[in-house]
């Protein structure tokens, strides 16, 4: 990954840990539906992490075994190393990922507590039912944006024919994932996408 050399007060170090505060409460369908945000927060506003960076922590997290909300840790990372040394690349793995979990963690315990006892209010029902929307469009909105670096468009339109492939694929067949998670790799390790 390309580094890039910044300077952190404690200010910002608070400010980043706000502002995952505030991801946290907006993380429906998990930590990856706020990517977006964070790409806008850490790339372009502040520069704290390159663009490399930025799809880099996604899709190492997102290829390592564990729960998916690890590359909010490598962001973290990143900005630390960023930083300049090793101790504030741990403290940028603090603050992001207790900015992340703390909140949506409390708030998903009371909430869960509540909605079962209430599960049978109409009003319970349609906030399940309207929130499937808008995690689409979340998601959705992230692989925008990890698709759409200036140099991703243009050259990478064999990936994107492939997801494009594999999702009418899942959609219409019946074939188990793993087949489509098998063939990504051989194609990836053939080189040609």
């Amino acid at each position: 990954m390309t580094a890039h050399a910044i300077v952190l007060g404690w200010s910002d170090w608070a400010s980043l840990f706000g502002h995952y505060l505030m991801l946290s409460l907006m993380s429906f369908g998990g930590a990856i539906s706020t990517t977006p945000e964070m790409h806008r927060y850490l790339v372009e506003q502040n520069h704290w992490l390159t663009q490399q960076q930025f799809n880099h922590s996604i899709a190492i997290a997102q290829a390592a075994p564990g729960p998916n909300v690890l590359f909010v840790a490598l962001m973290g990372w990143n900005v630390g190393m960023n930083a300049g040394s090793t101790t504030a690349a741990l403290l940028g793995v603090a603050v992001t990922m207790l900015g992340i979990l703390l909140p949506s963690t409390v708030l998903t315990y009371v909430a869960a507590r509540w909605g079962h006892q209430n599960r049978e209010l109409r009003a319970v029902r349609a906030f399940k039912m309207g929130m499937a929307p808008v995690v689409v469009a979340l998601l959705l909105s992230t692989s925008w944006i990890l698709g759409s670096a200036p140099q991703a468009a243009r050259a990478n339109w064999p990936l994107w024919l492939l997801a494009i492939a594999s999702g009418l694929l899942i959609w219409r067949t019946r074939l188990h994932l793993l087949w489509f998670l098998a063939a990504g790799a051989a194609l990836g390790w053939l080189q040609l996408v």
